[in-house]
């Protein structure tokens, strides 16, 4: 245990009233990656008990639904993608948005030929079969494409052995495991929602309107913990990435450390605020407008959610 680790334990130790920590358990929407550094962070430097939270972080199957976790209760706070939050809250489950992350969205489509993937024709584009596929539905429905969509669990290995002609994919993970394997050129081939006006919010943590009315304190304090993680990990960003290697060995991830890094340095530029540059952790109105609009328009939902309906 480091030193820093052990000084935060001993404070801890003091400052908590009696009575002990208040459960807290956070499910990720993937599994173990740098993706999540900070609630990792967060709870192995005791942020989380300094706010006297016991927090218990458990990640889903590559293969289970998020909807199907959030009805059946399997956590108190979940990560998701605000388009996956307004479809959810579409279908009659109430949300709150803690915290929000990401500032901009890290989607693209990848061309296993190096042409433009908009110009592709009756193409097979892999999307995940766990989900995050509302908004490159609505891209493809207001730009007329013709995709024919193929649900993976995982994009690369399909990607790779050419069963398809392209791949969603997220700028922090699929891209740069792509760009390992050698057959994917930097900038060809490639469509980034965040340069075509599409550029949507992602993670956010959301607790249902149920959950969230009987335990606002203890949401506070995970998102006040989990912002200070956050922070730390991008100005000790080595020392977090020791920390993800800690977490993807524990769930026994096939990784690597470069990939990991490189997933963290993207993942912390995705969280910079377009317009101020900081990291504000908010939740943009207009961004909550834009891609209601665009999912009532695709008819994935049947009307619009408005950014107060996800606020506490």
């Amino acid at each position: 245990m480091n030193a820093r680790r052990l000084l935060a334990l001993l404070l801890l130790v003091c400052a908590l009233p009696a009575g002990g920590q208040t459960r807290f358990v956070f499910s990720p929407q993937w599994t173990a990656q740098a993706q999540f550094a900070g609630y990792y962070v967060a709870k192995e430097m005791g942020f989380y008990e300094e706010e006297g939270l016991d927090v218990e972080i458990v990640h889903p199957f590559a293969t289970q639904k998020l909807e199907k976790r959030v009805r059946s209760r399997e956590g108190m706070a979940y990560s998701m993608f605000l388009s996956e939050a307004i479809e959810l809250v579409d279908k009659g489950i109430p949300l709150v948005n803690i915290l929000q992350t990401s500032m901009n969205s890290s989607m693209m489509v990848i061309s296993r030929y190096g042409e433009d993937p908009l110009g592709l024709h009756n193409a097979k584009v892999i999307t995940w079969r766990a989900g995050f596929g509302q908004v490159p539905r609505c891209v493809a429905d207001v730009e007329h494409l013709d995709y024919k969509w193929v649900t993976a669990t995982s994009s690369t290995n399909l990607f790779i052995s050419g069963a398809v002609d392209a791949t969603l994919a997220t700028s922090y993970n699929e891209y740069y495991r792509l760009l390992q394997t050698g057959l994917l050129e930097p900038g060809k081939g490639i469509y980034r929602f965040s340069e075509h006006g599409y550029n949507i919010q992602e993670d956010g943590v959301y607790m249902t309107a149920e959950a969230y009315a009987s335990n606002r304190d203890g949401a506070e304090r995970f998102a006040r913990a989990s912002r200070r993680g956050w922070v730390w990990a991008a100005e000790h960003p080595d020392e977090a990435l020791d920390i993800v290697m800690d977490y993807v060995g524990r769930f026994r991830i096939h990784t690597n450390r470069v990939l990991q890094q490189l997933m963290l340095q993207e993942i912390l530029r995705l969280q910079l605020d377009p317009d101020t540059g900081g990291r504000e952790f908010r939740l943009r109105p207009e961004m909550v407008q834009k891609a209601s609009r665009l999912m009532v328009d695709s008819g994935i939902i049947k009307k619009e959610i408005k950014p107060e309906d996800l606020l506490p």
